[in-house]
């Protein structure tokens, strides 16, 4: 049986693939695995039968032979552990791909995400000029290390995972700011990745939806 995704019947990314469920469909390909995508609105997520496969209204979900997942995270290393492609075979290569993972999540992301978020919660407010350098300082700071980090190394580790994967995606939230132009190296990677083929299949299939949506429109 197919796996099946959830995502953005109509995306507020615009079809620049930085929607959740790009991580997924990304994934899906590096592993050379079919899967299935039900677009859903932004009603329907908050409607019973989504909110029974994601407690909290959002995108992307995943049923896959019985089991019901949510959060990327989760979502990303179930694939991982069950097919080829995205962690080593060996033990410490294969920890260390899903600690990367866990960094692109919990230390790199949140402070890329609430500089996002707050252009749209507090933008109009007062403080909102004095906040920005501060957060941006802080984004600074992890991609500093993060940078030293990397080196002139391909991937974070001896070959790409799905700690790679999760990092690229964590970083392309940060387009528009100018803040991962500041470091060559982080760049190069970001880029080195989105040549791969896999990513270019799942990026022209989320935009595809993006395409059909603005179709829909007219």
């Amino acid at each position: 049986m197919t796996a099946t995704i959830t995502a953005f019947a109509s995306s507020p990314d615009r079809g620049r693939g930085l929607a959740r469920d790009m991580r997924v469909r990304w994934a899906f390909e590096e592993v050379g695995q079919p899967y299935d995508v039900r677009l859903v609105s932004f009603k329907a997520m908050k409607e019973t039968a989504h909110m029974r496969l994601h407690p909290f209204g959002q995108i992307p979900t995943l049923e896959d032979r019985g089991i019901q997942l949510f959060e990327t995270g989760a979502i990303i290393l179930h694939i991982a552990e069950r097919h080829a492609g995205l962690l080593p075979d060996d033990a410490a290569s294969r920890a260390r791909a899903i600690a990367w993972m866990f960094c692109a999540l919990n230390t790199i992301e949140p402070p890329i995400v609430e500089r996002e978020q707050t252009r749209f919660t507090e933008g109009d407010k007062p403080w909102h000029a004095e906040r920005v350098p501060l957060m941006d300082d802080r984004i600074r700071t992890r991609l500093r290390q993060l940078s030293a980090w990397l080196g002139d190394r391909d991937w974070l580790e001896d070959v790409f995972s799905a700690g790679d994967l999760m990092m690229v995606m964590v970083l392309r939230r940060a387009e528009g700011t100018g803040l991962i132009d500041e470091f060559p190296n982080l760049t190069a990677y970001v880029a080195r990745a989105e040549a791969r083929p896999a990513y270019q299949r799942a990026y022209d299939a989320q935009h595809a939806v993006f395409v059909a949506a603005g179709d829909k429109r007219r």
